[in-house]
């Protein structure tokens, strides 16, 4: 899967600058704005307004206005590709999405894969579109908000040791999200083996948080026994595996791709899950020998919006199981389609006309 683009620093549109008026929408019925990885790519956007967004969005989840049901997936018999649709509500925004994503070459290596996905937004007061766009950058800052959210409603108090495992697109941007919701981390730790991927995570860490940086590890066992928190992001055909007997007490495990071994679930004090259903669905390589994965113990929305508790003692080993809810893309996907449509960005194709 490729990277997103960066545009030039002197191309950025901060999102500071302040927007107004209420939802963007297109001009009529007939058409609809298109929103490139370009046009998206001109948009800059702390990993602090990122996280205030998806954080918002679940707890207007969790309030009852917004609805995001139950993902739909296909996958052939091989495995080489798997699709999904998603479709979602804003109760707070009001609007209404539909999000796609298919990849392909699962059974090849990340330069071989092939990874496509876009978010198209409809305005439900005035029931017109409001853009169609590539949601690659959408993801690729939600998920590891959501990471960072995880880890400062469940980690253990005074957490200081990170380990990141994997340098694609999650890996690169987890330590400035973890940075952002637990500022006292002082410990970054990372396990690649792409030198380009390590890199782009010291580049990525660096843009946000010059002062700091980040320890390449070679001693997976070692890192994960010292690490409180452990963000695992790496591909499918990564050689890491975290086994449970590994971790600390209180240690915290975050699965978003690959990285930790089906252990750290089975064996862990607590599940929390953004979605136990989308779990059922997308987790099942984490199974135990009889296909079946364990109850989950709390999922995420009541948990940040403090209906529910995170973690309960300082000592237990937490899992948790970050899966997109396409509730945080619409928020995110807004919020870009606020930056681009009031600066006039996209291209506005006459579809239905």
């Amino acid at each position: 899967m490729s990277d997103t683009p960066t545009a030039p620093a002197d191309a950025q549109i901060s999102a500071d600058t302040p927007i107004s008026g209420g939802t963007p929408v297109s001009g009529d019925d007939t058409s609809l704005r298109i929103l490139s990885t370009t046009d998206l790519a001109g948009i800059d956007i702390s990993p602090a307004d990122v996280v205030a967004t998806v954080e918002d969005a679940y707890r207007t989840l969790h309030s009852g206005l917004s609805d995001n049901p139950r993902k739909l997936t296909v996958k052939p018999p091989d495995g080489h590709s798997v699709s999904y649709a998603m479709l979602g509500r804003d109760g707070s925004r009001d609007v209404v999405a539909i999000k796609t994503s298919y990849k392909h070459g699962l059974d090849k290596g990340r330069d071989a894969q092939h990874y496509y996905t876009s978010l198209t937004l409809y305005d439900d007061v005035t029931g017109l579109p409001v853009a169609m766009m590539d949601c690659s950058r959408i993801g690729s800052l939600r998920t590891p908000a959501v990471s960072a959210l995880l880890a400062r409603e469940c980690a253990a108090p005074g957490a200081r040791n990170a380990l990141v495992i994997g340098t694609g697109t999650q890996g690169r941007l987890a330590l400035p999200f973890l940075l952002t919701t637990l500022p006292e981390l002082d410990r970054l730790m990372l396990f690649g083996t792409h030198p380009d991927g390590i890199a782009a995570v010291r580049e990525q860490l660096r843009a946000h948080f010059p002062d700091r940086d980040v320890e390449i590890v070679t001693d997976l066992r070692a890192a994960a026994s010292d690490a409180d928190v452990i963000v695992a992001t790496a591909g499918a055909h990564t050689p890491a595996a975290v086994e449970a007997d590994w971790l600390k007490p209180g240690a915290l495990s975050v699965l978003v791709g690959h990285g930790l071994a089906p252990s750290t679930l089975h064996r862990a004090d607590r599940i929390i899950a953004t979605s136990e259903a989308q779990m059922n669905v997308t987790g099942t390589d984490m199974a135990d020998a009889d296909g079946e994965l364990p109850p989950v113990d709390a999922e995420f929305p009541p948990v940040i919006a403090g209906a529910a508790v995170g973690r309960r003692s300082a000592t237990e080993r937490i899992f948790a199981y970050n899966s997109g809810l396409v509730v945080t893309d619409i928020a995110l996907g807004h919020r870009f389609a606020q930056l681009a449509l009031a600066r006039g960005l996209g291209t506005e194709v006459p579809l239905w006309r």
